[in-house]
């Protein structure tokens, strides 16, 4: 494991050992969109892009998830707004689901994890800003995508424990990949990963088969309430 933490320039908050002990319990990914996925930029419609390096990161976890379990990990983008290019990430790599014009984010969570009966505590969270606290105080895992310009806000998370690890690139320089290379590299078989998805063998075969099943659904919160779009 010490090799394998020697790459990643983030801090770890939460010590490696018991990082890797909390993902070995995770069942669902979940991430914010704005300011993770990029850097918080909109264009005039509204919405803000991703990037392909980030998307690929995605896909990678999901298989190294299922390379462990045999099944699809339950992996959910919440944000406080609504974006297109959200919406197209999540139906092309076959998401769950993407909650969107959520403000108190905590019930989006609350709703994941009735629908797919799993514990905050098996939730890894990615995020960045203040509206995520609600969800990053009460999940297993929480990753920090953090910004120059507010160290008072990182310094709330870290001492309010709501927060293990804080990424040293930002939203538009490949945060989630990096989220996503150190989950996978916790689990021990990143090379296999790898290997099998550069080699597209059986075993990514059936993964990406089972994947490519899951049909991605949309929500929003309407009077208190989280309702399918």
């Amino acid at each position: 494991m010490t090799e394998i933490i020697s790459h990643f320039k983030g801090i770890f908050v939460t010590e490696p050992l018991q990082l890797q002990q909390r993902l070995s319990h995770v069942k669902a990914y979940v991430f914010d969109w704005d300011g993770v996925f990029n850097d918080g930029m909109k264009d005039e419609h509204g919405s803000s892009p991703f990037s392909e390096v980030d998307s690929m990161g995605t896909n990678l976890l999901r298989y190294n998830f299922y390379q462990q379990h045999k099944n699809i990990p339950v992996v959910a983008i919440i944000s406080g707004e609504q974006n297109k290019a959200a919406n197209a990430l999540a139906t092309r790599e076959r998401f769950h689901s993407v909650y969107g014009g959520i403000k108190f984010k905590v019930e989006a969570l609350n709703h994941i994890c009735s629908t797919y009966d799993i514990h905050p505590s098996e939730v890894a969270f990615v995020f960045d800003d203040v509206l995520d606290l609600s969800i990053a105080e009460k999940c297993g895992v929480r990753i920090m995508v953090p910004r120059a310009c507010n160290p008072l806000l990182v310094e709330f998370a870290v001492q309010n424990n709501m927060v293990d690890y804080l990424t040293a690139c930002d939203g538009s320089k490949g945060a989630v990949r990096e989220a996503t290379e150190l989950i996978s590299g916790l689990s021990g078989i990143y090379q296999e990963t790898l290997h099998n998805r550069m080699n597209f063998t059986e075993s990514y075969r059936e993964y990406l088969s089972t994947r490519q099943q899951c049909i991605t659904r949309f929500y929003t919160s309407r009077e208190g309430k989280i309702t399918e779009l």
